[in-house]
């Protein structure tokens, strides 16, 4: 038995450019009772026919690849976590950062861009709070002294941030490192792994996040970038009605003009027509003016102005907590179940 699966068409650059092929024999055996399964990797091009890449092609991933944000990416946190893959061969990484291209190309360990060493393992760089509407630059470095060709110099890599405050676009989210129900909490919660402690969860009959993905996220319902956060709601649980928690640590909200709180948000027809909601500071919930909003197909931008959050007794210049929520909080009641989809939320 032959299968084959054809990757999505991509424009390259020239360079180097990582490719990673998986197999998984899930069913135990080899194809057609215990035969021995053989995989083989093609390329092909307008003036090429589909041959298999051949050895002399191939180089062992010694760069620091994958970078998170992705290179080119717009409308980022201006508090965003650097995060990359290691090289194969790397046993820590230099990182450079900064706001001129060819400085961050150029620069080396005496130069300004350089932002210091992470031991592998810790593939991450938090530089700071960044300046809004601004591109910024960065290289990451595979270092290994033992291996005569090290250091093995990274591209450079850019992102925009983003003319308004960011809350969260749900990108940086992924397993392991940074797993998304370990920052919106839900009812369900976890179990004590990769150094995070468990979480009982907060009582309500939220689930959030997607288990079967490569980032636990929603990787193909998305409004911008690649990803966006599931929430399955359950409002026959105890409590009725069904939130996920971001802890935001005291954000102010009207920064640089700030008026109106944006949620990109999508629901399934087959929903329950249960109410949406937002709490700011575990506060009084601001509820969306269609009761049927769970049940809308198709990604809507939810406005609030923030002053609707002030008329409920929130200090919308210390914001400690966020709140989505599906139900009726404020009188509960036994609803119906469903999953949402949220994304982009920030302030304009």
């Amino acid at each position: 038995m032959v299968i084959e699966y054809q990757g999505k068409k991509l424009e390259l650059e020239g360079g180097t450019v990582p490719i990673v092929m998986e197999i998984a024999n899930l069913s135990g055996g080899g194809y057609g009772g215990g035969d021995v399964m053989q995989a083989e990797l093609s390329w092909s091009n307008p003036s090429l026919m589909k041959a298999i890449i051949p050895q002399t092609a191939l180089l062992l991933p010694v760069w620091a690849m994958q970078p998170n944000p992705s290179n080119g990416a717009e409308s980022v946190t201006q508090t965003p976590i650097l995060r990359w893959t290691a090289g194969d061969s790397a046993a820590s990484h230099d990182a450079y950062f900064g706001t001129d291209e060819q400085a961050v190309r150029d620069a080396d360990a005496g130069s300004p861009e350089y932002k210091g060493s992470t031991d592998l393992g810790t593939e991450s760089l938090d530089p700071g709070k960044l300046d809004w509407d601004t591109t910024y630059y960065w290289r990451i470095d595979a270092v290994n002294d033992l291996d005569a060709s090290s250091p093995w110099v990274g591209d450079v890599w850019s992102f925009k941030t983003a003319d308004f405050l960011v809350i969260d676009d749900f990108e940086a989210y992924d397993i392991g490192s940074n797993e998304i129900w370990w920052s919106w909490v839900d009812g369900l919660g976890y179990g004590e792994h990769d150094g995070e402690p468990a979480y009982a969860g907060n009582g309500t009959g939220s689930a959030v996040g997607d288990e079967t993905t490569a980032s636990y996220m929603e990787e193909t319902i998305v409004h911008g970038g690649s990803k966006s956060m599931p929430v399955v709601y359950d409002n026959n649980s105890v409590s009725m009605y069904s939130e996920v928690d971001l802890t935001l640590g005291g954000l102010d909200l009207t920064e640089n003009g700030g008026a109106t709180l944006r949620i990109y948000f999508r629901g399934i027809a087959e929903n329950a027509a249960d109410p949406l909601y937002v709490v700011l500071n575990g506060g009084l919930p601001v509820v969306h003016e269609d009761p049927a909003a769970a049940q809308i197909g198709a990604w809507m931008p939810w406005d609030i102005p923030l002053q609707s959050f002030v008329d409920k007794g929130a200090d919308v210049t210390n914001v400690t907590l966020i709140t989505l929520g599906i139900g009726n909080k404020t009188s509960p009641q036994p609803g119906g179940t469903g999953k949402m989809y949220f994304d982009d939320i920030g302030v304009h």
